[in-house]
Formats: structure tokens, sequence, C-alpha cells
């Protein structure tokens, strides 16, 4: 999931966390950061989607007139 980290780094920074943040603050962080992920990677689908789409019509005008 996250590449050469383990279970047990994770552990350790989310203690760490917790020991900064306060379990007040914890959860808001942990619900700010997933929603910019979602964004993130929304906006990522969006650029993919936005070179993908003219490539097919390319792909279709190629097929088609021979």
């Amino acid at each position: 999931m996250f590449g050469s980290i383990g279970f047990s780094e994770i552990m350790v920074l989310l203690v760490i966390a917790l020991l900064i943040f306060g379990p007040r603050k914890l959860p808001e962080i942990a619900r700010s950061v997933g929603q910019a992920m979602r964004e993130f990677k929304k906006a990522g689908e969006e650029v993919t989607r936005s070179f993908e789409e003219p490539m097919e019509e390319l792909r279709d005008d190629f097929t088609r007139y021979p």
C-alpha cells in the first residue's frame, strides 16, 4: 500500500500523530487528507480523460479512412 513502509512503521506514525495533534483533531485531519486525495485522484482522471478522448477520435479517423 505505501511501498516499503510496513505495518509497524504506519502504527508508529499514527501514534506520533496522535501525540502531536490529539484525539480531537486527528479525525478532522484524516478527513481533510482523504478529501484532498480524492480531489487529486479526480483531477488526475480528468487529465487522463482529456488526453484519451482526442486520441480515440484520431484512431477512429485513421481506421475509417484507410
